[in-house]
């Protein structure tokens, strides 16, 4: 039950009543010091307010709660085109090609394989294999002695390799492969082959069962080389990186990790770089600049082989914080380009939230041929799209449509091929997709002068930020205004503002820009709004022109921090006359028991029958005037703070 004061000039501190001099000064005390602004001022030199900008998005993505100015670059989740400094812009246009041959007839089919043949772009729809037309945006079927041809199994692997001068496409398929130079002549070799590469002027391919072979000739008798040794159906890939000497040499992907081919020996090395089984380990790994990328669920794993020593770096999009939910999935795989690794997530299950106890454990061995240990990484589950790095962050360049959630990127290449510029195509739910790719790094606003009217933009993209707050979640915040600065709006080039607070799922709209400028919104019409912690949600749009975009060029938010109210109080006690059976010997010896105690002391000078102003209190000073000898009579000054 909480004490209280009924009397006047009378206080209650720690268990004892005194008296007063004189009545009660109470203060604020909870206020934070005034800031010092040294040199010229700043956006954050104002005295009651604080400032946080995003002008700079090359952070990527991955952030779900912002730890500091490091991650004011970063976002949570975007679609839009976050390459550059002070240009929020849609993201380019991805478009698919019509899946009909050219009298209409419709083609159906998982998309099984794409590949290029000089200028010619070749694709898969199940069995059936057909190269592009870009004048009639349409597919016609390869032939082989004049009749309409088809693969004698589903293809797992393709490669386009040049032997004996000349250019072919070689497509790997269960119980052997396949190689054409022409659209119109097919040669089916019966070698098992699950996956191919090219190395040492040869051609390279391996089974389900692990067994390399290469050919000399294209036309050639396959020879065995080195048997994988891992179980059978562990082989996820198959392709050319340097070793610790810097040379060229053959590497098998496997779901334990990966193996370096000796040549010399014709055997198979197991490397430094060995995991714990995954169904998915190794899918579409690919050399890209200096270093091997290897896939692993949602993750990718750096692997630089250097002498005596290896360097694994872990920077697929799963780092920091991941992605959400809906845009989880397993990384299939990889291409690099002139400026960006881009992979691919493919999505084959629908969307939804893991359970902690849905989590598969880890047992037996994580390394070398025992290494078959239980899944750590969730398999694929949510939205397919593909993201791509730049060795600074991850951009979102493609999200497949709601209405196809759930279905997988087949397959991916970049080429020229197809449409005569640097494109990167991919294979989703029977359909061939394509999006023009920069090869170099373009700023937005110069993209009409560089590329004229072939870079397009997505009629929409969203960006969100992480959330934010301030670093002190135990103070309270109130936003004040949020200034969003953009160019190239109109009435159709718009940028819709939202925010949410809290970690509420629901969004409240701030308004739609449609004009160039900078935009203030006044939060709570003028009051503010509080939060503990906020984010922001930018939705950018264009018209029928596909050549525009709004571009944002920043967002500040203007915030308060409040911390609790916290109350300080000046007394002065009267210790001359006894008080309620204390004398003022034992009223000095009470007041300096509180004085000394190393626990929060109870404070009121009220009765307001609730106990709401009872206070917990430091005695922060004391001054006092005292008589000498044994005259125990003064009276002192004691400042009484709430911590």
């Amino acid at each position: 039950m909480a004490n209280k004061v009924v009397d006047d000039n009378e206080i209650y501190l720690g268990g004892t009543y005194y008296p007063l001099n004189r009545p009660v000064q109470s203060v604020l005390a909870s206020i934070y010091p005034s800031k010092v602004t040294i040199g010229d001022t700043t956006r954050d030199s104002n005295l009651r307010s604080s400032i946080i900008a995003w002008s700079d998005w090359r952070g990527g993505i991955g952030v779900e709660r912002m730890q500091g100015p490091a991650d004011a670059d970063r976002a949570w989740h975007s679609t839009c085109n976050l390459r550059h400094r002070h240009h929020l812009v849609l993201p380019a246009l991805s478009a698919a090609t019509t899946a009909e041959l050219s009298d209409g007839t419709a083609i159906t089919g998982a998309i099984t394989f794409i590949q290029d043949l000089g200028t010619e772009l070749y694709a898969g729809y199940g069995n059936t294999p057909y190269y592009y037309s870009e004048g009639g945006d349409h597919w016609t079927q390869v032939t082989n002695g004049g009749s309409a041809y088809s693969f004698p199994a589903t293809p797992t692997d393709s490669i386009t390799v040049s032997m004996s001068g000349t250019d072919y496409i070689v497509v790997a398929h269960e119980g052997g492969y396949s190689y054409f130079s022409s659209a119109t002549t097919v040669v089916d070799k019966t070698t098992d082959a699950r996956f191919l590469s090219f190395w040492d002027d040869r051609l390279w391919g391996i089974d389900k069962s692990g067994q390399l072979w290469y050919t000399l000739t294209i036309n050639g008798t396959p020879v065995n080389d080195a048997l994988l040794p891992v179980q059978e159906e562990y082989v996820t890939d198959l392709f050319v990186a340097r070793d610790a000497a810097g040379e060229q040499i053959l590497y098998a992907a496997t779901k334990v990790g990966l193996f370096a081919h000796d040549v010399g020996n014709t055997r198979w090395v197991e490397t430094q770089f060995q995991l714990p089984f995954h169904q998915f380990n190794g899918t579409g790994s690919v050399r890209w600049r200096d270093s091997i990328y290897n896939p692993s669920g949602l993750g990718i794993y750096k692997y630089i082989n250097g002498t005596n020593n290896a360097v694994v770096t872990v920077m697929g999009p799963d780092r920091d914080d991941g992605l959400p939910a809906t845009y989880r999935g397993t990384i299939k795989k990889l291409v690099g380009t002139h400026t960006e690794l881009i992979a691919a997530v493919d999505a084959t299950t629908a969307p939804g939230a893991q359970a902690a106890t849905d989590i598969p454990f880890q047992y037996g061995a994580s390394a070398g041929l025992s290494g078959h240990s239980a899944q750590v990484i969730a398999d694929s589950s949510g939205q397919s799209s593909i993201v791509a790095w730049n060795d600074t962050g991850w951009e979102t360049k493609w999200i497949a449509p709601s209405s196809k959630a759930g279905k997988p990127v087949d397959k991916m290449l970049v080429s020229n091929a197809g449409k005569g510029d640097y494109r990167l195509w991919w294979g989703l739910d029977g359909q061939v997709y394509h999006q023009l790719i920069p090869f170099d790094v373009t700023n937005p606003s110069q993209l009409v002068s560089v590329d004229g009217t072939d870079y397009a933009y997505e009629s929409t993209g969203f960006h969100e930020t992480p959330w934010f707050d301030a670093q002190q979640v135990e103070v309270d915040k109130l936003a004040l205004k949020l200034k969003v600065e953009v160019e190239d709006a109109s009435s159709d080039e718009t940028v819709a503002v939202e925010y949410a607070i809290d970690y509420s799922t629901s969004y409240t709209s701030l308004g739609t820009i449609s004009s160039s400028g900078t935009t203030t919104y006044t939060f709570g019409s003028g009051v503010g709004v509080s939060f503990r912690s906020i984010k922001f949600k930018l939705t950018l749009s264009r018209g029928s022109d596909t050549s525009k975009s709004p571009d944002v060029v920043s967002t500040t938010l203007e915030f308060r921090k409040k911390l609790e109210a916290k109350y300080g109080h000046t007394v002065e006690v009267d210790l001359n006359n006894t008080y309620k059976g204390k004398n003022p010997k034992q009223l000095r010896s009470a007041l300096i028991s509180s004085i000394e105690s190393n626990l929060l002391q109870e404070f009121t000078f009220r009765d307001d029958g609730g106990g709401t102003r009872n206070y917990y209190v430091d005695v922060t000073s004391a001054t006092g005037i005292e008589y000498t000898g044994y005259d125990e009579r003064g009276s002192s000054r004691i400042t009484l703070v709430e911590p």
